[in-house]
């Protein structure tokens, strides 16, 4: 018996802004019992507004002004679905993405920003960038930087609007461009500089933009741009090798489909509550919503001051009770940054300058920002919430399969050409081995190591593949083992649904058909496969195929282990995570067919034996030995930081034992590198024997097809067998 509470009810937040990072938080201080809250959004660092033209200038670092959502999620016990949302459907309660399958929700809440409008400009869209969203402008702002000093004349940087945002960023890339040549032009509709500031802030920008160089070019409406040049409407032209639109912010363009009621603009309209005014089921905040009683600027101030309302209401609105009001204040504070560490105050005639104002400014900023920066432990009494009501106790035996009708809705929703589908799912399956071919078999499971069962699947699937493609096989058909946790039938079935299509779309693409399964509740979300394959008699490549003089290739870089240990505990970074997720899910097939093109003879995937595990065995069944280059082994981003701060793998002490093989080694086995060695791998990559006359050639197959393979090493015959010689 398994007494714990199942969800019930599904609270999903889209979109990472200011207003959601505090909804989390609060959620995660005080669970609501039975309501399983999901994060749905595309990036997982969420850049703070305030601190961002401090970051393009150069003084803030990644960590300083960006959330880390995974590890918030992680800390609150909120699922993190990354993905990027194109529709909603308020109607069925679906929100649409267009990478992963439909999220259901019950309660809905919409934190998804604003872009510049680049509509009523010709060409827009083709020239240059909007500053938002953050993450592709920061990339191609980036790549224009690094390309300044290459260009034989001083390029023209063009910035369009001429609101804060506008002025901060060119004060900032005139700071963070020092003595290098390039002019930075300021266009604006507006005749004056921040024309909703007070004369003396507005003085003091015009001076200061004309001290630094920046040309600003009032009254100059942007029609049109490409070929290099933007036209006003006047028919002036101005040259421009960059364009950065700072224009007016407008709504995501996939809410005008949305079915909610908007405003003349597109905005999401809302009560004084963020509820929806067309939907009570549906809140919103920040910059994509329009307040019905009072129109707001679209500013981050807002967004943070509604979030910790927005937390209340939505906790108001499942439990039944009475909302509260927003009440947005009259003015507030601006703390605009001058590109240097100066800053500028300003809020209705009030205007102050200097250093001490930008350490007011970093002081306030980093204390927001603290706020979402958390210890390794999840929240107190986050954990008590099974205790406040009291569930059905859970049955083990057949009394724990998910129930008849959840599966068959399940089974019916999955697509045709993956899957035996609903009508052809048998207690056993059966199919013809292809004629002439030897069948292979293998099997894996393992527990959920990420709350988003669409990628969980997709990753385990790719994993349960591996040891089909390192003996040269190709992978036919597959039976599946789903442990979904306990909770309400419809929720269970949205668990299983997103987690058969993660492992249906890893498995159509290799070619192999899902024949059936088993189902099960359990405490925790686990999947795993069967995995049927064929190869040509005497063609497999086996563990013991190597052999002598041979080089040691491996196709994928290692860290999987200690960077999920490391996000078990909260220490692990979003970006070294989503490198680490997009690595296990690059599949080992096209890897194995280059290996075999160019003349391997022995091959194993790098799974949870580690890679000196893997290797040891593939020695011993050789019976030969091994020069293994420490320095040469491809590591993944953090893995080395992770390692060196000693965070391991609950399986790395295990996998200690085969340091025994390592021949005259006197190390404690503690630098990073070594300890890679013993890091058990999640959809690790292959590890193979290749003729050196072919070495050369077979690793510019490998790494033109994407992967990051190397050689490692080479084989010899030593004594005794399954030694291995660091180097």
């Amino acid at each position: 018996m398994h007494p714990q509470l199942p969800a019930q009810r599904d609270l999903l937040l889209v979109g990472g802004g200011h207003s959601h990072v505090s909804v989390i938080k609060q959620f995660g201080m005080r669970p609501l019992p039975g309501v399983r809250v999901s994060l749905l959004c595309e990036d997982t660092l969420a850049p703070y507004s305030g601190m961002l033209p401090g970051w393009i200038a150069g003084h803030y670092g990644e960590a300083d002004c960006f959330i880390d959502l995974r590890r918030l999620c992680q800390w609150a016990g909120c699922r993190l679905l990354q993905g990027r949302a194109v529709r909603l459907d308020p109607e069925a309660r679906l929100v649409y993405c267009d990478d992963r399958p439909a999220t259901r929700y019950d309660w809905l809440a919409l934190n998804v920003g604003s872009t510049p409008q680049l509509s009523a400009i010709a060409g827009a869209s083709a020239s240059g960038v909007p500053v938002k969203p953050i993450r592709p402008f920061q990339r191609a702002l980036e790549q224009w930087l690094a390309g300044v000093d290459a260009l034989p004349a001083a390029p023209v940087l063009a910035i369009v609007g001429g609101g804060a945002a506008s002025v901060e960023l060119a004060l900032a890339v005139r700071h963070r461009l020092g003595r290098r040549r390039a002019r930075i032009v300021l266009l604006s509709a507006s005749v004056a500089v921040l024309p909703t500031h007070n004369r003396r802030v507005r003085r003091y920008f015009e001076q200061r933009l004309a001290a630094e160089g920046i040309e600003f070019q009032g009254g100059q409406r942007v029609v049109a741009a490409g070929d290099g040049a933007l036209r006003c409407e006047d028919g002036r032209e101005q040259a421009a090798d960059f364009i950065v639109w700072a224009l007016q912010a407008g709504p995501p363009r996939w809410l005008e489909s949305s079915g909610l009621e908007l405003d003349e603009g597109g905005f999401i309209a809302v009560n004084r509550q963020l509820q929806s005014t067309s939907h009570p089921t549906v809140f919103g905040a920040g910059d994509c919503i329009d307040l019905d009683a009072r129109p707001l600027p679209k500013s981050g101030v807002y967004a943070v001051r509604q979030g910790p309302v927005l937390a209340d209401n939505l906790r108001r609105s499942i439990s039944g009770r009475p909302l509260r009001s927003y009440r947005p204040q009259r003015r507030f504070l601006s703390l605009l940054a001058t590109g240097d560490r100066q800053a500028v105050a300003s809020r209705g005639r009030l205007f102050a300058a200097g250093p001490w104002v930008w350490r007011w400014k970093d002081h306030i900023d980093r204390r927001f920002m603290a706020r979402f920066s958390f210890a390794d432990a999840p929240p107190e009494g986050s954990g008590g919430a099974a205790d406040a009501a009291a569930p059905q106790p859970r049955c083990g035996g057949c009394g724990a399969k998910v129930g008849g009708d959840v599966l068959a809705r399940v089974l019916a929703r999955l697509p045709a050409e993956g899957a035996t589908g609903s009508a052809g799912f048998e207690d056993a399956a059966l199919f013809e081995p292809p004629p002439g071919r030897q069948i292979v078999q293998t099997i894996d499971h393992f527990r959920a190591f990420i709350d988003d069962p669409y990628l969980f699947g997709a990753i385990a699937a790719n994993h349960c593949l591996g040891d089909i493609y390192a003996m040269g096989a190709e992978p036919l058909s597959a039976l599946a083992l789903a442990n979904v946790p306990f909770s309400h039938p419809r929720i269970a079935e949205d668990t299983l649904l997103q987690l058969m299509l993660g492992a249906l779309a890893t498995l159509t693409t290799a070619g192999t058909r899902l024949l059936g399964g088993h189902t099960s509740e359990a405490a925790e979300l686990a999947f795993g496969l069967t995995v049927n394959g064929a190869v040509a008699p005497g063609t497999a490549l086996a563990k013991g195929g190597l052999q002598p003089g041979q080089c040691l290739i491996l196709t994928k870089r290692l860290g999987t282990g200690t960077l999920l240990a490391a996000h078990m505990r909260h220490q692990c970074r979003a970006r070294w995570l989503d490198q680490a997720l997009q690595h296990m899910l690059v599949s080992n097939a096209a890897a194995a067919a280059t290996l075999r093109r160019w003349g391997a003879t022995g091959c194993t995937d790098v799974t949870g034996f580690g890679l000196l595990g893997h290797l040891v065995e593939m020695l011993q069944a050789s019976g030969l030995a091994a020069d293994l280059e420490l320095a040469a082994l491809p590591l993944l981003d953090g893995t080395e930081d992770c390692l060196s701060r000693g965070i391991l793998s609950t399986l790395h002490p295990s996998n200690l034992a085969y340091a025994q093989a390592l021949a005259g080694h006197c190390s404690t086995l503690e630098r990073p590198r070594e300890r890679a060695l013993f890091d058990p791998q999640t959809a690790g990559g292959l590890l193979a024997g290749i003729p050196p006359r072919h070495l050369d050639a077979c690793l510019r197959s490998l790494q033109q097809a994407g992967y990051p393979a190397v050689c490692i090493g080479r084989t010899h015959t030593g004594h005794p067998a399954g030694r291995v010689q660091l180097r």
